[in-house]
């Protein structure tokens, strides 16, 4: 559990719920920040523990919006996916991961960028029917302004490599006194809901994980081995398919594509570390 650093006056409660997969009750809680933004976070109550993180509302948010975010989540069916607080996000002098905000008037929300330089925004655009809708996009330039693609949050995830702070700039583009009932978040909202119900997660902590094991002396074949992913050569000598193991870590790309793949099946990731590594695979979600 983390040491939230937090007194009372610092916390509000903002609802609570039973979770599907248990008899547990949780809370939605509002946790105030020394620099004046806020986390909303899903825990169990009274302790704290088990703590995610739901969205991160900058200083300069109205207060009521943190109840709005809180709303929707407790009636999103796929609730309780969001990925764990961590230290970072409690740390009053983190860098703030979202860039500032860029020609709204436009209507651009916050930007992300990946490892590859490629810029991640979310712009109203004109549909088919002569309406508007709020759609994630993709630029290769440096500047908001330059052509763009049409993407999915999913894709935006799967870019910069984690789920934050992509689902928070996405919960908040959704804030319904944002949008005036002139603007359409049907499919947004679609896709936020699918990434939350989804099998298919990040590999980025599992391929560190390996990686820190290779580092400590285990070998990928021990690995792919002990997940009962094995092949024999020529002579019969039995040895791990490392093949396996290192595309569904993103270190070597699937036939026909062209990178490696960022994405896991839950199931896939809990052999792996359950069965490889032999730790438990909450230790390597994000």
């Amino acid at each position: 559990m983390l040491a939230l650093g937090c007194t009372p006056s610092h916390i509000r409660c903002l609802g609570r719920y039973s979770a599907s997969d248990s008899t547990q009750s949780r809370e939605v809680l509002a946790l105030a920040r020394p620099d004046g933004s806020t986390l909303l976070i899903d825990c169990l109550p009274g302790a704290l523990s088990d703590a995610r993180l739901i969205a991160r509302l900058a200083c300069d948010e109205p207060p009521e919006n943190a109840e709005i975010v809180s709303e929707m989540y407790l009636v999103d069916e796929t609730r309780g996916h969001c990925r764990r607080l961590t230290a970072q996000d409690l740390d009053p002098c983190a860098r703030a991961e979202l860039t500032a905000e860029v020609d709204t008037t436009a209507g651009v929300h916050a930007s992300l960028r990946d490892a590859r330089g490629r810029l991640y925004v979310i712009r109203e655009l004109s549909t088919s029917a002569s309406g508007r809708e709020l759609r994630w996009t993709r630029s290769c330039g440096a500047d908001a302004r330059d052509p763009f693609d049409e993407v999915t949050l999913r894709d935006v995830v799967g870019g910069v490599q984690d789920y934050e702070p992509a689902r928070a700039i996405t919960l908040q583009a959704l804030i319904p006194d944002r949008l005036n009932g002139r603007i359409s978040t049907r499919r947004l909202r679609e896709e936020m809901q699918r990434l939350q119900s989804s099998p298919i997660v990040l590999n980025r902590l599992l391929r560190e994980t390996v990686e820190r094991h290779l580092g400590a002396g285990l070998t990928m074949s021990e690995i792919a081995m002990r997940c009962d992913r094995t092949k024999r050569d020529r002579r019969g000598t039995r040895s791990g398919e490392t093949s396996w193991l290192a595309r569904r870590i993103g270190q070597m790309t699937e036939p026909g594509e062209v990178e490696p793949s960022p994405w896991v099946h839950t199931d896939t990731l809990a052999l792996i570390v359950r069965t490889g590594l032999g730790m438990s695979p909450n230790e390597v979600e994000l």
